[in-house]
């Protein structure tokens, strides 16, 4: 047998080193969609948050209020938390949970339910958003009408986002448990676990490489810019 055929028969072995490899289908699909949820669309609408308020080719400060940020990450934050849904539902409906690590990684797998609708439900009561333009993108006339949360940087904007972030990066670490303990309990070939350390490794990364080359632009500035007639750039921004 050659190289490759030893390391394609070790990658398909269960992790346990179990000869043959089956689950019922509910489970297969639960793992999927768990992983597609907590693997891939939610951790990429983070880090697409935090780096991308401007875009490489954007020529801030004098261009705005980029809002591709803005609707990628609603999109992928959404759509994670629906796929999320529907992986519980299925584990809901066929899980039994009767050993100490299933009961364990059901306990954490609703706690994650619970944070990423809290982060769904946070993101409607965020405040409003005021500024010198209106939603036409027409000046406005006097300066009461740019009255707004956001603008303003109010103390319930502060708190919103100190809690919203905390959720975000807490919830992404709680799923990097779950998913290696649901791997664990379906006894999951080894390139599964090979596939998604490695995934998380290139996030990671890439968001240390990004931070790192100064991309992560505040929301306020990216929306507003830097400059101090604006007032939340005399206060702290988070």
């Amino acid at each position: 047998m050659s190289s490759l055929d030893n390391i394609f028969t070790w990658l398909v072995t269960p992790y346990s080193g179990a000869s043959t490899h089956a689950i019922a289908p509910w489970l297969s699909w639960h793992g999927r969609l768990m992983v597609l949820a907590w693997g891939i669309a939610l951790p990429m609408g983070v880090l697409i948050a935090r780096f991308f308020k401007v875009t490489p080719k954007q020529d801030w400060p004098d261009e705005l209020d980029n809002k591709f940020w803005w609707h990628a990450h609603r999109s992928l934050q959404y759509s994670g938390v629906v796929l999320m849904s529907l992986g519980v539902w299925l584990a809901w409906q066929e899980g039994k949970g009767e050993s100490l690590a299933a009961q364990v990684h059901a306990v954490l797998g609703w706690g994650l339910v619970v944070l990423g609708w809290m982060q769904v439900a946070g993101g409607l009561l965020r405040g409003s958003k005021g500024g010198p333009l209106t939603n036409q993108g027409l000046p406005v006339a006097t300066a009461s009408e740019m009255r707004g949360d956001h603008y303003d940087m109010t103390l319930y904007r502060k708190r919103f986002e100190l809690l919203h972030k905390s959720i975000g990066y807490s919830t992404l670490l709680v799923s990097v448990i779950s998913i290696n303990g649901g791997l664990a309990l379906a006894d999951a070939p080894r390139w599964m676990w090979a596939g998604i350390w490695m995934w998380w490794a290139a996030w990671t990364t890439a968001f240390i490489y990004l931070h790192r080359q100064g991309y992560c632009v505040d929301t306020y500035q990216a929306i507003w810019g830097p400059s101090p007639q604006h007032p939340g750039n005399h206060k702290d921004i988070l």
